[in-house]
């Protein structure tokens, strides 16, 4: 089935009164990060570690969206896929009407800020960590359905019986909606895999582990149906900035899910 998408799925705007206007895109990260709250406040980790609801409302609107997700976001995108545009005005990096959020920048800025809150309390921050990674698949589902309405980020040609035709291509071909694969992947299928490992297994850095790992695979994946930035293209061995990115991931989120197996210490 080909489905030809309408103007709609072209930069579209919830609300638009003269230069002001609030997008799709926008509404679902302010609704990423309420639910996130919603869901962490009740969490048996954020009870655990006595954290009271004002604090997981600053954890996540303060440290982890803007802080981390945002901030870090712009800074990832303008280091990893923009850094001949940095290298030739460094003021561009605070451009953020013109668009670009780096997820993996995005996660840096994300672990830098949790860190820097958790040293502040005296938290645990591997055990906050795992609260935070089993809650962010919510967000980056919601992100990508943001992703598919924006017209943005859509994936390969393909030449089969589904696929997609986005008004935002200026090629018009009919393409792969990668982004309602990572919303799929990335949210729904990572959120009951790590709802999983949090019912079998309560040692600390286990569900960090497999978050890295889980996602780091899931994002290598899907990015051979995602089209590569067009300025950037192939960047090694036929893979993508985004794959690259995702290997280090694996990587990580492996020796982590290996040493955390190893410990003997569970948390009651």
């Amino acid at each position: 089935m080909i489905i030809e998408l309408s103007d709609f799925f072209n930069n579209p705007s919830l609300i638009e009164i003269g230069w002001f206007r609030i997008q799709y895109y926008a509404v679902t990260w302010i609704l990423s990060a309420i639910f996130i709250f919603q869901y962490l406040k009740r969490h048996q980790i954020i009870r655990e570690l006595q954290l009271s609801s004002d604090q997981v409302n600053d954890i996540v609107f303060l440290y982890g969206l803007i802080f981390g997700a945002m901030v870090g976001g712009r800074f990832g995108y303008m280091f990893f896929y923009g850094l001949d545009q940095l290298a030739a005005n460094p003021l561009s990096l605070f451009f953020i009407w013109e668009g670009g959020l780096s997820f993996h920048g995005g996660l840096i800025g994300v672990i830098v800020s949790l860190y820097v809150y958790c040293y502040q309390h005296k938290i645990s921050f591997l055990r906050l960590a795992d609260s935070i990674c089993i809650a962010m698949p919510i967000g980056l589902g919601l992100v990508r359905i943001g992703n598919f309405m924006n017209g943005e980020l859509f994936g390969r040609p393909t030449d089969g019986t589904w696929g997609f035709i986005f008004p935002t291509d200026p090629y018009g071909f009919t393409r792969h909606p990668s982004q309602l694969y990572e919303a799929f992947f990335e949210g729904l299928i990572l959120f009951i895999l790590l709802m999983f490992v949090n019912a079998k297994n309560n040692k600390h850095g286990v569900i960090s582990g497999t978050f890295l790992l889980a996602y780091g695979a899931i994002r290598f994946f899907v990015e051979y149906f995602r089209q590569p930035d067009s300025h950037m293209g192939f960047v090694a061995l036929q893979l993508s900035m985004g794959q690259l990115l995702s290997i280090p991931m694996v990587i990580i989120g492996l020796l982590l899910l290996m040493k955390s197996l190893k410990k003997n210490e569970a948390i009651s």
